[in-house]
């Protein structure tokens, strides 16, 4: 069986992915915001079953309502995929009240329970149709500290000040860029949250995570760096994820070869890093979600005319800035790179 998971981009929604790990090994995960990332989340799903339908397929959604017209579209497309004989199983688990009209229209796999936490939905839905997991004696107590904390159970103290710790463990962190580095964001956060577990015995619980949190994240920031400061570390892990990527990150202007990014912002320290680790490319461009545009180079290429030509903008012959106006707003990086290597190609200098 292919097994994809969508999920929300908050500890809810990264708790009920642990849950998920701990029963398909292979699964796919994608997680979004409400809005265009649902939307086109859906379709880079949509797209993939069609490459597997071959198989056996599982589509969970947890922690996100679907619009009624969301709703009704990825119902239409399930439907007619089954009716040609493709064989996938959709489940929507989720609390939110504004998912009510779509849970109504649609009863067969849309569930809506708005008493507990999507990640305790997943996880009592995951024992009643697979069994409890290995590792249930950790995992049941996580999922009470995130339903605590998720629907502000603050008579429950014990768990709910271990929950407080966890929600700002996941959403402070943002060393790993969640929309360049999709897959490495969230096996970050779910090895924090994994790394959590190991304190729901300690004494004041809530206390030794929150002092031990800065060591966690460095211990897998750290790879095969000698010990730094965070700041340091998490740089490193970026240069070297970007040298991993290379390839797949490349865009061309003539002769030259630059490394196109999006949304990573702040990019003065890893540009200059990678190019210098990088002498076979002249140029580092990273676009923002609005279309800023940041350009950076060592000395190879012209980057204050390059912004000037195809962004409005201007700079440095090193480091320079502009804004694509034309530009849309998306979470699919392949789309940003033919965007820019499309104004490349039309580029004269």
């Amino acid at each position: 069986m292919k097994f994809y998971h969508l999920s929300h981009t908050d500890l809810d929604g990264y708790g009920c992915q642990l849950i998920s790990k701990q029963y398909f090994n292979d699964a796919q995960f994608y997680n979004a915001n409400y809005g265009l990332e649902v939307k086109l989340s859906l379709e880079m799903i949509i797209e993939d079953i069609n490459a597997h339908l071959d198989e056996e397929i599982f589509l969970l959604i947890s922690d996100l309502n679907l619009t009624t017209d969301e709703a009704k579209g990825l119902n239409n497309t399930v439907n007619r995929l089954n009716e040609d004989g493709a064989s996938i199983k959709l489940q929507l688990l989720d609390h939110h009240a504004t998912g009510e009209k779509s849970a109504q229209n649609h009863p067969t796999w849309y569930y809506l329970d708005t008493q507990r936490c999507a990640t305790k939905i997943v996880y009592e839905y995951f024992i009643e149709h697979h069994g409890k997991s290995e590792i249930d004696s950790w995992l049941a107590p996580m999922v009470d500290c995130i339903n605590a904390i998720d629907i502000w159970l603050d008579d429950e103290t014990h768990d709910f000040e271990f929950g407080k710790v966890l929600l700002l463990l996941i959403s402070k962190a943002q060393e790993i860029n969640a929309t360049l580095f999709a897959d490495l964001n969230r096996n970050y956060r779910l090895y924090l949250l994994e790394e959590a577990a190991k304190f729901l015995e300690v004494p004041n619980r809530h206390i030794a995570l929150d002092d031990a949190i800065h060591g966690i994240k460095k211990r897998f920031l750290q790879r095969t760096h000698e010990n730094n400061t965070i700041a340091n570390l998490s740089a490193h892990y970026l240069v070297d994820t970007l040298e991993e990527y290379k390839e797949q990150f490349t865009v061309t202007y003539k002769e030259h070869k630059g490394l196109l990014t999006y949304t990573l912002g702040s990019i003065s320290i890893p540009a200059n890093a990678f190019l210098k680790a990088n002498p076979d490319f002249d140029f580092f461009i990273d676009v923002g979600r609005r279309g800023h545009v940041g350009f950076r180079a060592d000395d190879k290429i012209n980057v204050g005319i390059m912004a000037s030509k195809i962004a409005g903008g201007g700079g440095h012959p090193n480091a320079s800035g502009g804004k694509f106006k034309d530009f849309r707003e998306t979470i699919i990086y392949d789309d940003v790179k033919n965007y820019i290597q499309n104004k490349l190609n039309k580029l004269q200098m």
